[in-house]
């Protein structure tokens, strides 16, 4: 993908298992609450729920017995067909008006219908009744009373005759005798036990409704991670970086809480005495690596002249100069920081330094090079050109032939670091680019977007700077996509490295007796002595 391309042209075709697994890394305290929120408000739900009981009771319908098989099996298949008939019958209000009136129950019979229901077993004979309520001992009252009601309204519907249809005439029931008005009937239904009283309701089910509220949770947790990994276009590690824009990082600083507001020093170096405060620690580590790879991405020409800028402000890339400056010194280089930010300058208090001059009176010829260059006094390789009084044209000085000038002789027995403004606002970094060797571009790890890396890459690409990589800086040393320091390899102990350091001072000595050269000359020594 081009620098200059808008991230999101090239989207992944598909989440993998890694993305998944960092999704749960980053936002597994989102799905947590989710989890329990739904958990909490179905258990909450089931709280208030009424408890319902249920009772199950059951009859059987038969046909007169008989010694002979064959009437005994088409009495079978008789009463099999007739429980499929006697279902309906079930169901009806007739039963329920019978089930009111023997047990005396305030209610109707639609209503009593709605806490019954009647299932007929497959090839079975059987009717088997289910009846709920509130209370569990109504529920086993109703549940036999049901069956009871049933048998007796299929018994009144077996006996019925065709003479039942219509109304009898007066004095004609005295001449009938019972016997001939009440056959015996075909089949019958014999409740087959009594209910038994329910110990647990069955409604609500607090283990099922639990187990959906958790997976309601888990669900809504996911797609909130889903939603916000699509709508977070915050950079938080190299991966995207490498994948979206197909750019090097070449260096990962860790949060240090001793940045906090305010840019300082932090590696001196040379500097025996400041040296051992933070070197062993992590962003020691990272700005000795930092240093590393900026030394291998052109071991033919290396790059001499390099652009420090970010995005926007506030994202570190004057911390990163001066430390990074200070790092290439301690290793012996000649370095000379170059304060290109004419509208901000804020290098000379980084470094306490003389204010006032620096790169605008060289560039208007009020003031010579080796003038303005001041030196640092922690280590002697290390120079500082300060920014001068603020011009009312920066953008012009910095595109001037003369600063070109003036970073090519510097760069003639130093490596050059120039403190640039942010890309966004201004376009002074994509000046001073043109010029460079290349630009290393800062990003704020968990701050700096997509969008605004894009836009700052193809600035770049539009004037056709180098972009020798970026540097992901405050990179959060706990939870996800930390910063991983081995800090548990640590240097000699102190009398070992006292020693050392007298063998070290001793040789040097005897360098010096023998006329050799200790080390890197500063950069203004040796400028003043070609002069």
């Amino acid at each position: 993908m081009s620098v200059n391309s808008a991230p999101g042209d090239e989207v992944p075709a598909g989440l993998d298992l890694a993305d998944y697994l960092r999704l749960l890394r980053v936002y597994w305290k989102a799905i947590v609450a989710f989890t329990l929120l739904a958990t909490l408000t179905a258990f909450g739900w089931t709280v208030l729920q009424p408890k319902i009981y249920s009772s199950d009771s059951s009859g059987i319908v038969v046909t007169p017995g008989s010694d002979n098989v064959s009437l005994s099996l088409a009495g079978d298949s008789l009463a099999k067909a007739k429980v499929k008939n006697y279902e309906s019958v079930a169901k009806s209000r007739l039963v329920a008006e019978r089930v009111i009136a023997s047990l005396e129950l305030k209610t109707t019979a639609d209503a009593l219908l709605g806490t019954i229901s009647v299932k007929v077993p497959p090839d079975t004979a059987e009717i088997r009744v289910t009846a709920q309520s509130p209370d569990p001992a109504t529920a086993q009252r109703v549940a036999d009373a049901w069956v009871n009601g049933l048998a007796a309204q299929v018994e009144a519907i077996e006996t019925a005759t065709p003479a039942d249809a219509a109304a009898p005439e007066a004095g004609s029931a005295a001449d009938v005798p019972a016997a001939a008005a009440s056959p015996a009937p075909a089949v019958r239904i014999l409740p087959l036990g009594k209910a038994v009283l329910p110990s647990s309701p069955v409604s609500p089910n607090v283990r099922l409704t639990l187990m959906l509220g958790a997976l309601t949770g888990l669900a809504l947790g996911g797609a909130y991670a889903m939603v916000r990994r699509h709508l977070d276009r915050r950079i938080r590690n190299a991966t995207e970086v490498e994948r979206l824009f197909g750019v090097p990082v070449i260096g990962t600083l860790p949060v240090d809480h001793r940045l906090d507001g305010k840019s300082t020093i932090l590696e001196p170096g040379a500097s025996a005495q400041l040296h051992e405060a933070g070197a062993g620690g992590a962003m020691g580590e990272a700005l000795r690596e930092l240093r590393t790879n900026l030394s291998f991405l052109d071991v033919d020409q290396p790059p001499r002249i390099i652009v420090v800028t970010s995005s926007l402000a506030g994202e570190g890339k004057s911390t990163v100069t001066a430390n990074l400056a200070v790092t290439l010194a301690a290793a012996g280089e000649n370095v000379v920081v170059v304060d290109g930010d004419l509208r901000r300058p804020t290098l000379v208090d980084v470094f306490n330094l003389v204010p006032g001059v620096g790169v605008t009176d060289v560039l208007a010829g009020t003031a010579e090079l080796e003038d303005v260059l001041q030196p640092w006094g922690a280590l002697p390789n290390l120079s500082v050109l300060g920014s001068g009084r603020i011009p009312p044209n920066p953008s012009e000085l910095l595109g001037s032939l003369a600063m070109k000038n003036m970073l090519s002789a510097l760069a003639q027995n130093a490596t050059v670091l120039i403190d640039a403004p942010p890309l966004l606002p201004v376009t002074d970094a994509a000046v001073l680019s043109r010029v460079a060797d290349g630009a290393i571009v800062v990003i704020h790890t968990g701050k700096t977007t997509q969008e605004q890396l894009g836009q700052s890459l193809g600035n770049l690409s539009k004037v056709r700077g180098r972009v020798l990589g970026t540097v992901l800086n405050r990179v959060p040393t706990h939870g996800t996509d930390t910063y991983s320091y081995y800090g548990t390899y640590a240097s000699a102990p102190e009398p070992a490295r006292r020693d050392l350091s007298l063998r070290a001072s001793a040789a040097g000595a005897v360098r010096a007796d023998n006329g050799g050269n200790v080390g890197a000359a500063p950069v203004l020594a040796s400028r003043r002595a070609r002069g």
